[in-house]
Formats: C-alpha cells, structure tokens, sequence
C-alpha cells in the first residue's frame, strides 16, 4: 500500500466527506463526525494493506457513511434520527446526497458557513482549514504560529458559535450573499498568504496552504451565481504569486529575493490560468478590487523578462491605486520599496515617515530592513546597520533571518 495515496486522499477528500455528512447529520454532531471519517481513513490503512480497491474515494464515502450510522446507532437520544436514515426513501434521499454535485454543493455551503461573521476571521480560518481542507490540529498549530490547544479551542469555539447562533448550513442569498462571499475571499486570501510568507519559524513557504487557497477559489468558481470580478482577480493573483513558488528558495530552503531568483523556474502554466482569470476579471465596468490591483502589481513582476527590465513605473502606479483604494502601512511600506528601485529616496524615506511601524505586526522588521535599504543606497552604513539589527532582531523565520544577516555582512563590508 502507497502511504501517499492515503495522504492524497485523506487531504481530498476529508472535507467532502466531513462537507456532506454535516449536511445529514449537523453541526451539532460534528466532532462525531470528524471521528468518524478520521476511522474511514484508519480503517482503510488497515483493509487496503494488501490491496487497494478500484475505487478508493467511492470506499471511503461509503465507509464513513456507514461509521457514522454505527455510531448514532449507540446514541439513544438519536434514536429516531437513526430510524429515518437507515430505512426507507429517506436512505434513498442520503444516498442522492453523495452523487458528486451534492458534494461539491455541501462543500460549497460548509465555506460559507466557515466564514459567517458571527465567527471572528482567524477562527473562520481555522474552521475552514480543518472541515474542509482536512489539516490537522497540528498542522494548522504549526502554520499560524498557535499552540495546539489554542487551535483546538478556536475550533471549537467556532463550532459551538455556529450551533447557538443557529447559523444555517446554506450558501446565502441576496445581498447577504455578496457579504458573505467577501469573508470568504478574504479567508482564502489570508490561507495563501499563510502559505506564501509563512509566519512560522522553520519554513518560509507551506505549498499546501497555497494550493488549497487556490483550490478553493476554483471551487467557488464552479458555481455561476459566485463568479464575480471580484473572485476572477482573486483567482489571478493567486496564480501569479504561486507560479513563482519554486525560485523562492534554494535547495536548502534559503531565501533568494526577487532579483536574483531563477525566472526559469517560473510555473507559466499558472501564469496563463492567471491571465484568463484577470480577462474574465475585466469583462465588465465593474470597480476594481484591491485583489485587481495586487494581481495587476504580480503581473508585471512576471510579464519582466529580467529584473532590471522590471517597469516599476507601472508598479508604483498600481501601488497608488491600491493604497487609495484600500490604505494600509503595509502598501505604503511597498511604495516605498518602489521609490528606492526608481532612485527617488526623497519620496521613499517621505513615504517611510509616515508608516505606523506597530500596524505592520509581524511584519514590522520588514519595515526596519526596507529602512536600512535607504540607508545603504545613501552610502550612510552605519545607520544601514543600525536598522538592519533591528530587523534581525524582530524577524521569526530563520531563512528570513539568514538573509537579512548576509545583507548586515555586506554593509559592514563596505562600511569596512
């Protein structure tokens, strides 16, 4: 038996078996649930040892779906529940509910109802990445920098908030519906990012946060009432960032910047499912989004056949029209970047003036870094060195780290 056929199903089809059993059975069994499919998978190890079956994704639907009746079958308060399930049209009717675009529907409805606002963002984050994505308490612990038992207890307090709340299993409707699929975009975007400047200490990249962000965006995207310019831009921006996964780092899981990454190694079969996602973005005269202008802003780092032909021009433009679409430090922190590529560093150190260090959170030693840039270009190495510590001593990634410290080395060298 392959371990890795089970760990590729076990990540695909977890939350469409979690996805559609909550549809029969509810929120309020969930952790039942959960086990239950959790044994599907044990049981399979066990069964599948000396042979797979043909159809394993169709063997485990039907396991888990088994395990769960076992289950409610020792529970006497679901007692009537377990009557109207097991016998009858009503069997019938579950069965239906497995057909493939029952699944993909129940998925659909346990996103939304992930990402309701009576549930706080980082909570939705986790919900979804558990019930749907099928990460592990661990996994998740390990990717948002929490103990386990704070993700345990984020889980399930957004369990027990969608049970009181009463907060029904359904993609929503009307203007509550556009609401709604904007948490969700906002969730998806916040997984990728996860997964593509990774907070945790010993990797800098999780390919599978990315991944999964993007598999869900497509996921939404299947369903003709969510395609909305809004998702397309999400999808495109994703994409574009994503197609340059594998020249981030070297072998060594050191970090290379944007200048000295190998372009070849660039995914351009991601970069075109990028450029139809951003023309179908663009179809209609619609407002642009932030996620418009942040895949516009990927686009030409990709569309450069090398850095120093990279049109900053047009970045900074793109850069001005996020920042005054939706204002952040962190933009202002990347305008600044962009004006010390163009050689303006009266602008960037006026745009460096004027950013709230403590709203960039986790990222503050980015600011200090960029800061210790100015300096250095200034030929004034001692303050470059000055803020490249600082930047040291805030960062949490050991690859980030190495890189600002072999940047520190240069400095003193050419201070020397």
């Amino acid at each position: 038996m392959d371990d890795k056929l089970i760990d590729h199903l076990f990540r695909h089809q977890y939350g469409k078996m979690v996805s559609i059993l909550t549809r029969i059975f509810g929120f309020s069994h969930l952790e039942i649930i959960e086990d239950a499919v959790q044994d599907s998978f044990i049981s399979a190890i066990q069964a599948w040892k000396k042979k797979v079956p043909d159809n394993p994704k169709a063997w485990l639907t039907k396991t888990a779906k088994n395990r769960v009746i076992d289950i409610f079958r020792k529970i006497s308060a679901e007692e009537n529940r377990r009557n109207k399930i097991t016998s009858g049209s009503s069997s019938l009717k579950i069965d239906e509910l497995f057909l493939e675009h029952e699944i993909a529907d129940s998925q659909l409805r346990m996103i939304f109802t992930s990402c309701h606002p009576k549930i706080s963002t980082q909570d939705q984050i986790i919900f979804a990445l558990k019930t749907i994505s099928g990460f592990s308490t661990k996994e998740i612990a390990a990717a948002m920098m929490m103990k386990e038992s704070t993700v345990k207890k984020r889980f399930q307090r957004a369990r027990k908030t969608i049970i009181e709340k009463n907060i029904a299993f359904e993609i929503p409707l009307g203007a509550q519906l556009k609401i709604r699929l904007d948490s969700v975009m906002e969730v998806i975007y916040l997984i990728f990012n996860e997964g593509f400047h990774s907070s945790n200490k010993n990797h800098l990249l999780r390919f599978d946060l990315c991944f999964e962000a993007i598999r869900l965006c497509k996921k939404l995207l299947q369903k003709e009432n969510l395609r909305t310019p809004k998702l397309y831009a999400l999808l495109a921006l994703l994409c574009f960032h994503a197609a340059r996964f594998h020249s981030k780092t070297d072998t060594d899981q050191n970090l290379i910047n944007l200048q000295n990454q190998d372009r070849s190694l660039w995914n351009y079969e991601l970069c075109g499912i990028g450029n139809n996602a951003m023309d179908k973005a663009l179809e209609n005269n619609e407002p642009l989004s932030s996620y418009h202008f942040e895949a516009a802003i990927a686009s030409e780092h990709l569309r450069a056949p090398s850095f120093d032909k990279t049109n900053w021009q047009n970045i900074l433009h793109w850069y001005q029209l996020l920042d005054n679409n939706a204002p952040s430090d962190f933009t202002k922190l990347n305008i600044a970047i962009v004006y010390l590529q163009l050689k303006n560093y009266s602008h960037a150190l006026h745009i460096l003036d004027r950013i709230e260090v403590e709203e960039l959170g986790a990222r503050a030693y980015l600011y200090f870094s960029t800061l210790a840039e100015f300096y250095a270009k200034n030929k004034d190495f001692k303050l470059a060195l000055k803020h490249i510590d600082r930047a040291i001593e805030l960062v949490n990634n050991l690859s980030e780290k190495d890189y600002l410290i072999s940047k520190k080395s240069i400095y003193q060298n050419q201070l020397a």
